[in-house]
C-alpha cells in the first residue's frame, strides 16, 4: 500500500500484472506503481555532521547503512506494523529536532521521514544504487547528518507464490523488481526452504529480464520438477537482488500422485458463466489521489448461495464486496477483481465482467452482527448455476483439479459445524487449493478494519466471537478473503474465511465464521427472515494439497536461548523424583515447548498404556508429555514431541470451552497484548485441551501464564490480524497497480 505521505513520482507505468502482497492476511488490494504528475529532482546535501551543542555532542544513530525498498534491515516497525528506519539523536529532547531527507532517486525521490525520525524508502528506484542523507536539526539551527544507501528490494512476491507440480511438470516464474530502468536483475536458485538453504529438487531454465524505463523490471525463470517422484514434499524456488538481503519465494509442492495445481488460474478474467473461488469484488473498491487512481482491493468470490425462491447469490466477506460498510446496495460486482486489472473498474477499461449487483451485508459497526459477510445477486447467465468452486473436484487426465460444487446432500446445504483437528479446503484468488486443520474452536478474536484499501483511514475494531482458526500448510495469504472452508472429506461447507496471518515462526494461521452462522445472520440482518442455503451437490472428498508448514515442527525448530536451556536443566533434578514405572512415568528428559515456542520444557515420558496423573509445570518450566515405552526410552529412540493419536472427547472440549467463556474477556480486557482466545489442542500434552491465546508480537509480555484456570495454554505470538494483510514477516511493497486518471 505504502505510507499516506509517499512521494508522487513523473511518469506512467503500464500494468505488470499485479499480484497479492504476501503478507499472510486475508484481503488482497493495489497501488499505484508510478503516478503521472510532478518530477521531484532531489540533489545531494552534506556529509556527516557531528554538532556540538553546550558541550554536549549532538550525532544520529544508526550509523551509514543499508536497505532496499522493501526496507529490507529496516530497523523497526512503525504504528501501522510496517518497516521503517527509525534514527535517533543523542539528545532526548526530540520535540525539538527537524528531521529531513535528501538525495535519494531523481524520480521517485529520497523517501519520507516522520516526525519522530522514523524513515521510509521510497517504494521503487531508476538506478541499481541511491545515497539518502537524514538530516536531524536542533532547535538551535545545529545539524548532524548520515547517509543511506538505498538499493532496488522486490515489487510484489513471485508469481506464483506457490505451485503444485508432479513429476516433469513445469511452472513459469516471474518476478518484479521496484526498479524502473538500471541495471539490476534476479537470481534464481533452488532450495529446500524459503530462506534459500539446502538444495532443492529438480531444474531451473536460465532467466530472462526485461528492462523499460517506463516499467518495472521483471524477470522470469521456468521450473522443470524431477522425472520421479518418490514422496510428497515442498521444494523451493527462492528470489534474490544483487547484494540486498530481500527475498521472495515460491513453494512447489512436488507430489508423486500428479496433481497440478496452479493459482494464477483463480486470478484471470473467466468466461462466462464465472467459477466461484476466483478473484472479484466491489467495482468501487479503489483509492484515489486527485482524479488518480492510486489504489485498490480484491478478495474472493466464495460460494453461491440461493434463497426460497431460487434467487442465487454471490457469497463473500464484507470488506471485498461491501467496502467494509463503506459501499453502497446496486454497486457492481466484478470479476476478476480491481487488483488483478491494474486498479482499472469496469467502465473504465477492458478487463473485468460484472457478475452480480451488491444486495446486503452484515454491517461490522452493528453489536447485532458476528461475521464480516455480504452477499450479490447474480447477473443473468453470469455465474456458473450449479455453484461449482475451481479445482474443488478430482484430478484430471492432465494432472489439473477439476471445478466441483460443494457437498450440500448431508446438511440440506446448510453447512456442518466443523470440529477440533477436522481437515478442511478452501479454493481462494491467491494462493488456490489449500488444506489445513482446525485448530481452534469458539474463539473470540478482535480484527481491525479501515475505510481505504492503503489503511490510512482506521474504521474500527470488531470483536468476533465463536469463530474457528485454521493453521498450517500454507493455508491462506491476503486476496483469499471470502473463500468458502469446506470439510475435505465431503466438501460440506463449514465456514467463511475472513482473516488470518503469519506468525514468528512462518505459520499460517486463518480465521473464520461457522458457515451455518453465516447463513442464519444473513437471514436475520440482510433477507428479513428469508431463508438462504448454499447451492451445491452431492458430497465428495476433495484432492487436498498440504504444503507443510505446522505449529510443531515451527516450535521445535526454534533455537533456545542460554537462559531457557539453563531452565530446563536445573528442572530435571525435580523431575527425575517424580520417575515411577508403576505409576506410569518411565522417564525425563529437557526438550522444546511447542504450546510456547520459543521456550525450553522437561519431556515426561509415560507409558502408553496408561493415563498418568502430569503436572503442567515442574520448577516453573512447562511439561511435555509423550506416551512411549520402557523399551524406546531405555534404548534412547522415545520421540521429542507428543503425537495426536486420538480426538478430545466432547466433554473435554464443552469444559474447556465453559472456561474460556469464563475467562476470555478478562484476559483481553487486562492484556491489551492478547487479541484472541480460543479452545484448542494442547501440543505438549495432546489428551489435553488448552486455551489457544493470539498474543501481538509488538506487545509481547515477558512472562505468559503457564494455564489459566486450570487449562493449558499455547500460544501464537503474531502481528494483530488486518482483513487486508498480516506484518508478521519481512514483507514486500504490496504494490499492484500504476496510477493513472479516471476517463470521467
Amino acid at each position: 500500500m505504502g505510507q499516506a505521505d509517499e512521494s508522487v513520482t513523473a511518469r506512467p507505468i503500464p500494468p505488470v500484472n499485479p499480484r497479492s502482497s504476501r503478507r499472510g492476511a486475508v484481503y488482497s488490494r493495489g497501488l499505484a506503481l508510478l503516478a503521472p504528475a510532478l518530477i521531484l529532482l532531489a540533489g545531494c546535501s552534506g556529509g556527516s555532521i557531528s554538532a556540538n551543542l553546550a558541550g554536549s555532542s549532538f550525532s544520529l544513530s544508526p550509523a551509514a547503512a543499508s536497505i532496499d525498498t522493501n526496507c529490507t534491515g529496516c530497523n523497526a516497525t512503525n504504528a501501522l506494523g510496517r518497516s521503517v528506519h527509525r534514527f535517533a539523536t543523542t539528545l532526548s529532547n526530540s520535540r525539538e529536532v527537524t528531521w529531513k531527507v535528501n538525495g535519494g532517486d531523481a524520480v521517485s525521490g529520497p523517501g519520507t521521514i516522520t516526525r519522530t525520525g522514523e524513515y521510509t524508502p521510497p517504494s521503487y528506484l531508476t538506478a541499481d544504487r541511491v545515497e539518502v542523507v537524514v538530516t536531524a536539526t536542533y532547535a538551535s539551527g545545529k545539524s548532524a547528518s548520515t547517509r543511506l544507501t538505498v538499493t532496488p528490494g522486490f515489487f510484489q512476491p513471485l508469481t506464483p507464490e506457490n505451485v503444485a507440480l508432479g513429476a516433469n511438470g513445469q511452472v513459469m516464474i516471474t518476478g518484479y523488481l521496484a526498479e524502473a530502468g538500471g541495471t539490476a536483475g534476479i537470481h534464481f536458485l533452488l532450495a529446500n526452504s524459503a530462506a534459500g538453504t539446502g538444495a532443492g529438487l529438480g531444474t531451473l531454465s536460465t532467466p530472462t529480464c526485461q528492462r523499460s524505463n517506463l516499467a518495472f523490471t521483471w524477470c522470469r525463470v521456468t521450473y522443470t520438477a524431477p522425472a520421479t517422484i518418490a514422496s510428497t514434499g515442498p521444494t523451493y524456488i527462492v528470489a534474490t537482488v544483487g547484494d540486498s538481503q530481500s527475498k521472495a519465494a515460491t513453494e512447489v509442492l512436488l507430489n508423486s500422485s500428479g496433481v497440478s495445481s496452479n493459482p494464477a488460474t483463480h486470478q484471470a478474467q473467466m468466461p462466462v458463466q464465472m467459477l466461484l473461488g476466483t478473484s472479484g469484488g466491489n467495482n468501487e473498491n479503489f483509492d484515489t489521489r486527485g482524479s488518480l487512481i492510486v489504489d485498490c482491493c480484491s478478495g474472493t468470490l466464495g460460494a453461491l448461495i440461493q434463497d426460497q425462491g431460487g434467487r442465487q447469490y454471490l457469497l463473500s466477506n464484507n470488506h471485498v464486496l461491501a467496502q467494509s460498510d463503506q459501499a453502497s446496495v446496486g454497486d457492481a460486482i466484478v470479476q476478476p477483481g480491481l487488483i488483478d486489472n491494474n486498479c482499472t473498474p469496469n467502465g473504465d477499461g477492458p478487463g473485468t465482467t460484472p457478475v452480480a449487483s451488491l444486495t446486503g451485508w452484515l454491517a461490522l459497526n452493528s453489536r447485532a452482527t458476528n461475521a464480516d459477510a455480504a452477499i450479490a445477486q447474480v447477473a443473468s447467465r453470469a455465474v456458473d448455476p450449479a455453484g461449482r468452486i475451481l479445482e474443488l473436484g478430482v484430478k484430471q487426465a492432465d494432472g489439473t483439479l477439476g471445478a466441483a460444487a460443494p457437498g450440500t446432500s448431508s446438511s440440506g446445504g446448510r453447512g456442518e459445524a466443523a470440529w477440533l483437528d477436522m481437515k478442511v479446503a478452501k479454493s481462494g484468488r491467491t494462493t488456490g487449493l489449500t488444506c489445513g486443520g482446525v485448530t481452534a474452536l469458539d474463539v473470540d478474536v478482535g480484527v481491525d478494519y479501515f475505510k481505504d484499501c492503503a489503511e490510512t483511514r482506521p474504521y474500527l475494531t470488531k470483536l468476533f466471537k465463536g469463530q474457528m482458526a485454521i493453521s498450517g500448510n500454507a493455508f491462506s495469504d491476503a486476496g483469499d478473503s471470502g473463500a468458502l472452508v469446506v470439510d475435505a472429506g465431503n466438501a460440506e461447507p463449514v465456514g467463511l474465511y475472513f482473516a488470518g496471518g503469519t506468525d514468528v515462526d512462518g505459520v499460517a494461521h486463518a480465521v473464520a465464521s461457522p458457515a451455518a452462522e453465516v447463513l442464519s445472520e444473513l437471514s436475520a440482518q440482510v433477507g428479513s427472515g428469508t431463508s438462504y442455503s448454499f447451492v451445491g451437490s452431492a458430497d465428495h472428498e476433495v484432492s487436498c494439497l498440504n504444503y507443510g508448514d505446522n505449529p510443531v515442527a515451527a516450535a521445535q525448530n526454534r533455537s533456545l536461548t542460554d537462559e531457557e536451556l539453563a531452565r530446563a536443566q536445573q528442572a530435571l533434578a525435580p523431575a527425575r523424583a517424580l520417575i515411577n514405572p508403576s505409576a506410569g512415568i518411565l522417564g525425563v528428559a529437557t526438550g522444546k515447548s511447542s504450546d510456547a515456542p520459543g521456550k525450553g520444557a522437561v519431556i515426561l515420558y509415560v507409558d502408553e498404556n496408561m493415563t498418568p496423573s502430569a503436572p503442567f509445570a515442574i520448577g516453573g518450566v512447562r511439561t511435555i508429555v509423550i506416551p512411549t515405552t520402557a523399551h524406546a526410552v531405555a534404548f534412547g529412540s522415545a520421540p521429542q514431541t507428543a503425537p495426536i493419536s486420538s480426538a478430545l472427547s466432547g466433554a473435554v472440549i464443552g469444559e474447556a470451552i465453559a472456561t474460556k467463556q469464563q475467562v476470555a474477556r478478562n484476559l483481553m480486557k487486562q492484556n491489551p497484548a492478547f487479541f484472541g482466545v480460543g479452545v484448542g489442542r494442547s501440543l505438549d500434552n495432546p489428551r489435553e485441551a488448552a486455551l489457544v491465546i493470539y498474543v501481538d508480537r509488538k506487545l509481547l509480555p515477558t512472562q505468559l501464564p503457564q494455564t489459566v484456570s486450570g487449562l493449558r495454554t499455547r500460544y501464537v505470538v503474531m502481528d494483530r490480524l488486518h482483513v487486508t494483510r498480516s506484518y508478521a514477516a519481512a514483507g514486500l511493497t504490496g504494490r499492484h497497480c500504476s496510477a493513472h486518471p479516471r476517463p470521467n
